[in-house]
């Protein structure tokens, strides 16, 4: 008679105990001593690790976060893993999204960051025209952006708050406020946002 066939998530799972006894021996951790970081039995931990058991994901969250791994690394099925950072060149930039500043005049902007599944925080870095500016009061969303300004002033309205905003300056505000920005100099402005959702 023949042995069934495997299920593709066997190996998957078969791995997981000796990824826990790995990392716990990587920290040079006891089964107490990692029960105590966990909140998970020593046996519990015992049991995952001779692969006597096969943890929850509860269970398995608190013993990726006491060893300090993602739960993907518990879990990996041998795929490739995305890159741990995002490398833009800067002649592959493309143009700000057009929910950054739709009315603005005047200013020719670039994607610096895009938040994704994994990332949060987005960028555009833009040159603002004298006379530019981001053509009334942005969109409210929540969440907060910071403000670098490279070269020039921008002239910066929170709320009510007025910023003379100059190169070296940062502002950091919440986007669910009032604000709108402008060059009111004689000089071209470059600056980057960096945004993050709420």
């Amino acid at each position: 008679m023949e042995a069934p066939a495997s299920e593709p998530w066997e190996p998957i799972v078969d791995a997981i105990g000796p990824k826990v006894r790995e990392g716990r021996s990587a920290l040079g951790l006891s089964l107490q001593q990692l029960a105590a970081r966990s909140g998970v039995s020593a046996a519990a931990i015992h049991k995952v690790e001779r692969g006597d058991m096969v943890p929850t994901i509860t269970t398995l969250l608190k013993l990726a976060g006491a060893l300090g791994r993602p739960i993907g690394h518990f879990v990996d099925d041998g795929t490739p893993a995305a890159p741990v950072a995002i490398h833009v060149r800067a002649g592959s930039r493309k143009g700000a999204p057009g929910d950054w500043a739709p009315t603005a005049s005047g200013t020719a902007a670039e994607v610096v960051a895009t938040p994704s599944e994994r990332m949060r925080a987005g960028g555009v870095m833009a040159v603002v025209e004298p006379g530019g500016g981001s053509g009334g009061v942005r969109s409210l969303r929540a969440g907060e952006e910071l403000l670098l300004v490279l070269e020039g002033v921008l002239t910066v309205d929170v709320s009510g708050e007025h910023y003379e905003v100059a190169a070296g300056d940062v502002l950091h505000y919440p986007t669910d406020r009032p604000h709108e920005w402008r060059n009111n100099t004689a000089t071209p402005a470059r600056a980057v946002w960096f945004t993050v959702p709420g």
